[in-house]
C-alpha cells in the first residue's frame, strides 16, 4: 500500500529565526547578570557561523543522505505511512537510533571528525546549539539510520522527525536552567543532563547521549548525573584553539589524515587512526576517555565505581 508523501518543511531553517531571537535574549540577560552562564563574543559568533554553514550544507548536500535512505527504502519490510501513529512510533524509535548514533560519534573517530565541532566550544549557552558540522553528509553517518527505513518509515519522515529531535535539543544548551522537575529529569534530556554530555571532566566523558529522552542512557548504563562538587568544564580534550570557522569545521579531519599517513605504520594502525576511538595512538602517546577515567580513579580511589567512573 502506498501513501501520499507529505511536503515536510525544512524545520531547522524555519526554526532558525526563533533560535536567533532566543539566543540574543539570553545573551542580553546573561550580560546583565540576570541569568547564569557566560557569553564570549568571538565564540558565540563562531558558533552561529557554524550553524549557518550547516544549513547551507544541508541545502546543497542533503540530497546525498536522502538518496542513500531512498535506495534502502526499496528493501523495506513494512510501510508505516505518514499518519499520527507512524509519526509517534518514528519519534520513539528515531530517538533510540539517535542515542546509538550519538554514541557512535563519540566512539568512532571518523564520525567524531564531524561531531567534535559541536563539542569544541569552551562556553555553554544557546549559541552553542548552532555549532554544527559541515561535513556530516560525507561521513556515511546516515547509514546508521537505515534500520528505521528498512522497518518501513519513509526517509522523508525519518528526516523530519530527526529535525524535530534537533529542534528539541536547542533549549537544553543553557546554564540558565539548573534543574527541571524531578519526573521530567528522569524521562527527558534536560540542560543539566546535556551539560554533563559536553563536559571534559573525567566522570562526565562519554555519557548522556540522549536526544529527547534520557531513558536510553539510564537503561544502557551511560547516564551520569551533574554534580555540584564537580562543575562542568566544557570543550574537548585537545582544544581547537581557534575561532576560524573553517578550522573548527575541518581541524579534526585534517588531524585524522595526518595521523593515518605517518610513515612506518602497519595497515591496522592506519585504520585505527581513522575508525578507532578518539585518543587512539599506535605508540600509547595519547589517552582516550577510558584511560583518562582510569588515571582519575587512580588519583581518587575513593570515587571508584561511582557514576561515570566504573572502569
Amino acid at each position: 500500500m502506498e501513501f501520499e508523501t507529505p511536503d515536510y518543511p525544512m524545520l531547522l531553517a524555519v526554526a532558525a529565526p526563533a533560535f536567533l531571537v532566543l539566543t540574543a535574549i539570553e545573551w542580553f540577560l546573561v550580560s546583565r547578570k540576570r541569568l547564569g552562564g557566560k557569553y564570549d563574543r568571538k565564540d558565540a559568533i563562531t558558533s552561529m557561523t557554524m550553524g549557518g554553514g550547516q544549513l547551507i550544507s544541508d541545502v546543497l548536500m542533503g540530497a546525498i543522505s536522502l538518496g542513500v535512505l531512498m535506495w534502502f527504502w526499496q528493501f523495506r519490510v513494512f510501510n508505516w505511512g505518514f499518519g499520527i501513529g507512524a509519526m509517534l512510533a518514528c519519534l520513539l524509535l528515531q530517538d533510540f537510533v539517535y542515542w546509538y548514533k550519538h554514541m557512535a560519534a563519540h566512539k568512532i573517530r571518523w564520525f567524531w571528525s564531524a561531531h567534535n565541532v559541536h563539542h569544541s566550544s569552551e562556553e555553554y549557552n544557546l549559541s552553542t546549539a548552532f555549532r554544527q558540522p559541515w561535513n556530516n553528509h560525507f561521513t556515511g553517518f546516515v547509514l546508521l539510520s537505515t534500520p528505521l527505513v528498512l522497518l518501513g518509515f519513509h526517509p522523508l519522515l525519518v528526516g523530519f522527525i530527526g529535525a524535530v529531535n534537533l529542534v528539541y535539543q536547542f533549549w537544553i544548551h543553557t546554564q540558565a536552567i539548573k534543574k527541571m522537575p524531578r519526573w521530567f529529569e528522569f524521562i527527558f534530556n534536560t540542560p543539566s543532563h546535556h551539560r554533563v554530555h559536553h563536559g571534559t571532566n573525567p566522570r562526565y566523558l562519554d555519557s548522556n547521549y540522549g536526544g529527547i529522552l534520557i531513558i536510553w542512557d539510564r537503561m544502557f548504563g551511560t547516564f551520569v548525573e551533574e554534580r555540584e562538587d564537580d562543575p562542568v568544564t566544557y570543550g574537548i580534550i585537545t582544544p581547537i584553539a581557534s575561532h576560524n570557522p573553517a578550522i573548527v569545521a575541518f581541524k579534526e579531519l585534517y588531524n585524522i589524515l595526518k595521523d593515518a599517513v605517518q610513515p612506518g605504520l602497519k595497515l591496522h594502525q592506519r585504520l585505527a587512526y581513522i575508525f578507532g576511538p578518539p585518543g587512539y595512538s599506535h605508540d600509547g602517546s595519547r589517552k582516550g576517555s577510558k584511560a583518562i577515567k582510569a588515571d582519575y580513579v587512580a588519583k581518587h580511589p575513593e570515587q571508584a565505581g561511582m557514576q561515570g567512573l566504573k572502569i
